[in-house]
């Protein structure tokens, strides 16, 4: 446990329950139609796991003709997908925690303003959690801890389904239920089958976001001013019309230094690629799998550029999800550009090693990526 004098830097229990009181209620259905809803999706993510093998060549089966993983699949509500992201922000920030807490014990009454402080925390985490909450559709978690109520395969790692916003989405979309629960599970079941047949990817990751939070050089007061402003933002508390210094940068914009930069720029090549292989996959399964897939993407894509009201896109700047929206576009495009030019097993010369992922400026020029990949491969001057 990360803490002084008893306190943590963040209140965990009290970030799960203001979320959990905050988030917005979901789509009403009555307690057959839930049954039936998760019945579904598991059946969906099960089949899921043969078509993304098959399309994407990627992960071949075991002699048992089952797929050579355990992790799990959880369809969750809203509340139990909080609990799940609290416990991986846990996981992940605990080195950076220790680090403020280090510094935090030098300060004349750090141990009084911790105890203030991780309560504060924990409530403007909260808060954003509860906005999240009802926009996540699926996630794989890479780095999620294993706990009694939330399983996790035995290297880490979890697949969650959040029943209560596919529903949502599908009933606002006016789409096919059968096919747009099917589109999302392939899409997650991408994301899981990235994780698992390629074994250094998780630690790769892994090892960049620890660098990127060993390099970040900021005091507790200023990252809880800058979670505050989150939180208000998401309250209305910021005045119509008032715009400061730091208006449009997002959270990780504020406290980055030059070194974190050059790894930011890694990250987000390689998240630019996930995201866009499984926007591609989940898309290319085709209408065979999926009979209304053209619709639903067209109704989706829509949706995605529409975004909400100003306190939604305020916020979504803020917490970088409009970069989130753009790595789905981009890294789409970049996977289709190299599918086309060399194959599906050309493509998949990006799995090779750490090496072989592209930069952040081949995502954007995807014959650079061929060149220097294929090129080097093929034993080419």
């Amino acid at each position: 446990m990360t803490s002084i004098g008893g306190t943590e830097m963040v209140d965990w229990n009290l970030a799960v329950a203001t979320a959990t009181r905050f988030v917005r209620p979901g789509p009403e259905v009555s307690r057959d139609e839930a049954r039936a809803i998760v019945a579904e999706l598991r059946k969906h993510a099960k089949s899921s796991e043969a078509h993304v093998r098959a399309f994407t060549r990627m992960a071949q089966p075991d002699a048992t003709g089952e797929a050579p993983h355990d992790t799990p699949v959880l369809v969750v509500d809203r509340p139990g997908w909080i609990k799940a992201n609290v416990a991986g922000f846990r996981a992940v920030l605990k080195p950076l925690l220790a680090k403020m807490e280090d510094r935090r014990s030098t300060v004349p009454g750090g141990a009084v303003l911790g105890a203030v402080g991780g309560k504060v925390t924990g409530v403007e985490l909260g808060m954003l959690l509860s906005f999240l909450a009802s926009r996540v559709l699926g996630q794989y978690e890479t780095f999620a801890p294993a706990s009694r109520d939330l399983p996790a395969a035995a290297q880490g790692g979890r697949l969650l389904l959040v029943a209560p916003n596919i529903v949502h989405v599908e009933r606002e979309l006016e789409v096919a239920p059968h096919d747009f629960r099917l589109w999302v599970c392939l899409h997650e079941e991408t994301h899981r089958t990235q994780f698992t047949a390629v074994p250094w990817l998780r630690d790769h990751i892994e090892g960049e976001i620890q660098s990127f939070l060993g390099e970040t050089d900021i005091d507790p007061g200023t990252l809880l001013e800058r979670l505050r402003e989150a939180a208000q933002s998401l309250a209305g508390a910021k005045p119509e019309g008032e715009e400061g210094e730091d208006e449009g940068r997002s959270l990780v914009d504020l406290v980055q230094t030059p070194a974190q930069r050059e790894i930011l720029g890694r990250l987000t090549a390689v998240m630019s690629l996930l995201e866009g292989h499984a926007d591609y996959v989940m898309d290319g399964v085709g209408p065979d799998v999926v009979p209304s897939v053209a619709e639903i993407r067209e109704k989706f894509q829509k949706r995605r550029a529409s975004g909400a009201g100003r306190l939604d896109q305020a916020l979504r700047k803020l917490l970088g999800l409009d970069a989130k929206l753009r790595q789905y576009r981009d890294g789409e495009r970049f996977v289709s550009a190299v599918v086309e030019e060399v194959g599906m097993d050309g493509f998949n010369r990006v799995w090779t090693s750490p090496n072989t992922l592209p930069t952040k400026q081949e995502i954007a020029k995807p014959a650079d990526w061929i060149a220097r990949v294929h090129r080097k491969a093929d034993g080419a001057p």
